[in-house]
């Protein structure tokens, strides 16, 4: 082997380099080396990802009754992420077309995921945060945009129609922090991407100064 590997074995196993070049290594030095080397093979064999249950349209019906419910949620089929996670977390399977606009957006069969917010807090969400929300009957998977009275989740798609809620309606609010596309999205409108940005900048200080 090259002499840099040997001295990073060496290095690595705190035995000394002319030991390995100009003896036999004794029992005790080889049963820690084999040692070591299992312990490394274990760190890596150990190192999970997050798991995310999942709501798909299979299993959306049973969610909207069983959604506080410890044994079905285990039960739920799971996102594998690479992601670090110290929050409950939901994936969401989207199946309609609310969220698009002009060939751009969500699709069915895409995935978002969002970790979960409180209910309560609501009205602090910026204006324009995609969220999830669960009331007692359906999932809504929209902006959100809060005013004094009311709670208004709007899609993408200008021929949807606005819903409309009170704090009192809502279960479960998940504020969507990722999202999987199904195809592979088109990433050059940077223009889009700036204004996009820009806009949710000026809500977060409009809701500053209200």
């Amino acid at each position: 082997p090259k002499i840099d590997t040997i001295i990073k074995v060496a290095n690595y196993f705190s035995i000394e380099i002319g030991a390995i070049l100009t003896r036999e290594l004794t029992v005790n030095e080889l049963l820690k080396f084999k040692t070591d080397i299992t312990a490394l093979t274990n760190d890596i064999a150990n190192e999970k990802f997050t798991e995310v249950p999942c709501i798909t349209e299979m299993n959306a019906s049973d969610y909207l009754v069983n959604h506080d419910k410890e044994n079905f949620v285990d039960q739920m089929p799971k996102l594998t992420l690479p992601i670090k996670n110290t929050s409950a977390a939901r994936g969401y399977t989207i199946n309609n077309l609310e969220m698009t606009s002009h060939d751009k957006g969500l699709f069915p069969k895409d995935i978002a995921v969002g970790h979960e917010y409180p209910v309560n807090k609501v009205k602090d969400l910026i204006n324009g945060t995609l969220v999830l929300v669960l009331t007692s009957n359906k999932l809504i998977l929209r902006r959100v945009y809060t005013t004094k009275e009311q709670i208004v989740l709007r899609a993408d798609h200008i021929n949807i129609d606005d819903i409309e809620l009170n704090t009192k309606d809502i279960v479960e609010i998940w504020k969507i922090k990722y999202v999987f596309y199904k195809r592979i999205p088109d990433v050059n409108d940077e223009l889009e991407q700036r204004l996009l940005l820009l806009s949710n900048e000026l809500n977060a200080i409009k809701k500053k100064i209200e």
